[in-house]
């Protein structure tokens, strides 16, 4: 490692890649054979759905490996990435939290280094990059699936983010106004449009994702667990739903 650092941006990742090059790799050579795959930890079903006030995420809390050996029952899989954000996780359970870990690390790193936080589009951009270096290990049965939430604080509305394996970006528009991912998701989802409306209280959306998650659960094994992850954004910030 040299004394004095190359890299004068404001990413983390980037940084590591220009002055530690030994500590991260852009594209991990992993070679995983089809008996492996089936007992490596999956994260299932995640949920996000936008309310009057803002946007709130959640999960199961159930990790599985070949989709239906249980593996644990109280994993987390929405975490808080910054004041105005937050990330839920499906798909390989392992590289999915060292990404969110990692975007929590370079949100804060980014506000450091200049000053002031990214839009909240920035952030979903940034989260994009790193599905994309995922890429190699998601073609060998390794894939990450994350929903991306955020309140825009100079829109003043809750945003949900969704991505494709190639780190492709969708933002939902307002006639879509949730998102499901993982193995569950079509039938969470199918709750959401027979119960869905519009501008509904926190507690009403809160519920209805609870509804979601639970009737996941009752039709796919690899949903469930010890209750719900759920967290509101909003103009107060991240908070967490008891």
């Amino acid at each position: 490692m040299g004394i004095f650092n190359q890299y004068n941006g404001s990413s983390f990742i980037q940084l590591l890649k220009s002055d530690y090059p030994e500590l991260v790799s852009d594209y991990p050579k992993i070679v995983i054979d089809s008996k492996s795959l089936g007992l490596i930890p999956e994260g299932t079903t995640i949920t996000a759905l936008k309310f009057a006030d803002g946007v709130i995420i959640g999960g199961d809390r159930r990790a599985t490996a070949g989709g239906h050996l249980i593996v644990n029952e109280s994993v987390v899989k929405v975490f808080k990435t910054d004041d105005y954000s937050a990330i839920a996780i499906a798909g390989t359970f392992g590289p999915s939290v060292k990404m969110a870990k990692l975007l929590q690390t370079e949100l804060e790193h980014y506000e450091k280094i200049e000053g002031f936080p990214l839009t909240l589009e920035g952030k979903a951009t940034k989260l994009s990059y790193m599905v994309e270096l995922n890429f190699p290990a998601a073609m060998q049965g390794l894939p990450v699936m994350p929903l991306f939430v955020g309140y825009d604080i100079y829109e003043k509305t809750g945003k949900i983010f969704e991505y494709d394996i190639t780190g492709g970006t969708f933002t939902k528009p307002r006639q879509e106004p949730y998102s499901t991912s993982g193995s569950g998701g079509d039938r969470a989802a199918s709750t959401f449009e027979h119960f869905f409306k519009e501008d509904m209280s926190l507690k009403e959306s809160v519920e209805l994702m609870k509804k979601a998650l639970t009737f996941a659960s009752k039709k796919d094994t690899a949903t469930g667990g010890k209750g719900y992850i759920i967290k509101s954004v909003t103009a107060k910030g991240v908070e967490d739903i008891e």
